[in-house]
């Protein structure tokens, strides 16, 4: 068998770009050595004082130009002194990236489900400075869970232009065993084709969005649609965690018609839209590793593979107790790895974009013959889909058992007219608190009719209505109910949010604050 990390694909597309030099930091070594923290699952409070970088890149946020097909999008990007926006280190490495902000704004990054120390988070006027046009800034810390990950600007709503890339961790424990491995990013776009993420903001802002057939707020603060009890959620189907889609271009029974409110002209995978896709090469009977990740701004996507089960490995970093699926609900922030015994022939990758009518689009290859439409239907892709937080998770990724010494009530609320959305915390607008050492318990109440994907920094939750899936994104279907639980072990002030950039954008952002 191929030795899998000679085979190992990061085909980003556009993101591939020439690096510059050497950039200067404007930080200093955080301290002497300190030990790793291993590859244990268990929490593990990043340390502050770190011993020497193990892994080192420099990057450039700028202004470009990209190719997602034949089609120019002016947008912006980062640019990396290696020319692959990727970072991968492994579990255990300290790792520095060094920035230097060539936009005409103020940026920062994001280190999208790393449990790192609150200076490295990249929340600007939360945990750092922002990095002003021309200044640099260095981020030194130590990751200590392996798993798929990514980067990301944590600013307005540079996400969505384009300021994103993976973060690949590798993990010790791990088998390694695939024959290939490819990172499947998935993404909407807007920027540079018909104006840029802030006019379609605005549009949703400013002309009170018309009527999108949902996001209706339901009732007051203590009112809405409870839905499923308090131990889990809304049970909607089997383990696999849905109800069947139908055909492309219906609304989704799972998500509802308006799982998103931006609709975009193009839906990517890896840099590139349908009529000019990208081709994953194999060879039949190859065991295929694929790291996807949502990286849009505003859509969820159900992905299939044509012609194949998948089965489920890892969510959000953590392994699962491997589940087989043919296909994949994933919401803005989420990452699932899934395993693949590859057939003979050409194959389609679709990701549908839910509710929007329209999909992104790849090609893997493990023989010749013509490649299938980017329209094409295939019954993998009409299939149940898998919801990841019904997933189980596998023994090594468990928190500590132990009853809850607090419990928080997060009610989430907002409507279409006007474009507003809210994070309440207690009754509310506040962050919610906790001491050091303890275990939290937040109660997450959707009180609209949109879909929510929820993202804590800095930590990841243990699901009870899951037997304790890891995860540090979740997605809360409209009405729904999910409990989620912490361990209070890296002190700071961490993110809450939806990572809907357009509902973050507009009010649906808190935090959590340590006392």
């Amino acid at each position: 068998m191929t030795n899998a990390s000679s085979r190992r694909q990061f085909l980003l597309g556009g993101l591939v770009l020439a690096g510059t030099g050497a950039l200067t930091a404007c930080t200093s070594n955080p301290g002497p050595a300190a030990s790793a923290s291993g590859s244990s699952l268990r929490p593990t409070p990043t340390p502050t004082a770190l011993g020497e970088p193990t892994v080192r890149r420099t990057l450039t946020a700028r202004p470009l130009s990209l190719d997602i097909g034949g089609i120019e999008a002016k947008t912006w990007g980062y640019v990396s002194d290696t020319g692959d926006a990727a970072i991968e280190a492994t579990a255990g490495d300290v790792l520095q990236v060094d920035i230097t902000n060539e936009l005409p704004e103020s940026t920062s990054i994001h280190w999208h489900g790393i449990a790192l120390h609150n200076a490295a988070d990249g929340v600007p006027g939360m945990t750092q400075d922002p990095i002003e046009p021309g200044e640099s800034f260095s981020y030194v810390f130590e990751v200590p869970h392996g798993g798929t990950y990514f980067y990301h600007s944590h600013t307005g709503l540079q996400l969505d232009r384009g300021l994103h890339a993976p973060l690949i961790i590798r993990d010790p424990q791990d088998a390694e065993d695939q024959d290939v491995e490819w990172t499947i990013v998935l993404d909407d776009w807007v920027d540079g084709i018909q104006g840029t993420p802030d006019d379609e903001l605005d549009k949703l802002t400013g002309m009170g969005s018309g009527d999108h057939n949902g996001g209706m707020e339901m009732g007051d603060h203590n009112g809405g649609m409870e839905m499923g009890d308090h131990n889990g959620g809304m049970e909607m189907g089997d383990h696999n965690g849905g109800m069947e889609m139908g055909d492309h271009g219906t609304p989704d029974r799972v998500l509802g018609g308006d799982a998103g409110d931006v609709m975009y002209p193009y839906y990517l995978i890896n840099g590139r839209i349908p009529r000019a896709h990208r081709t994953f090469e194999a060879r039949p009977g190859d065991k295929a590793r694929l790291r996807f990740i949502n990286s849009g701004g505003d859509t969820i996507f159900k992905v299939a593979l044509g012609g194949h089960r998948m089965t489920v490995t890892h969510t959000d970093g953590f392994p699962v107790q491997p589940w087989e699926t043919e296909s994949i609900y994933l919401s803005m922030g989420e990452r699932v790895d899934v395993e693949v015994i590859l057939g003979d022939g050409v194959f389609p990758l679709t990701a549908l974009a839910v509710g929007k009518d329209d999909r992104a689009f790849a090609v893997i290859r493990t023989a010749g013959g013509q490649a299938p439409r980017p329209d094409v239907d295939f019954p993998e892709l009409s299939s149940t889909g898998l919801l990841l937080s019904s997933l189980k998770p596998a023994d090594r990724a468990l928190l500590p058992e132990g009853t809850p010494d607090r419990e928080v009530s997060i009610d989430l609320g907002g409507q279409m007219m006007p474009y507003e959305w809210s994070i309440l915390t207690d009754g509310q607008s506040s962050p919610a608190t906790v001491q050091e050492g303890q275990r939290l318990r937040m109660v997450m109440r959707n009180r609209t009719m949109m879909p929510h994907p929820m993202h804590i920094h800095g930590h990841t939750w243990a699901l009870p209505g899951s037997g304790g899936l890891r995860k540090d994104t979740v997605l809360l279907r409209g009405g729904e109910t999910m409990i989620a639980d912490l361990i209070a072990e890296n002190p700071g002030e961490w993110a809450f949010h939806c990572h809907n950039a357009y509902h973050m954008e507009t009010g649906m952002f808190s935090s959590l604050r340590y006392k």
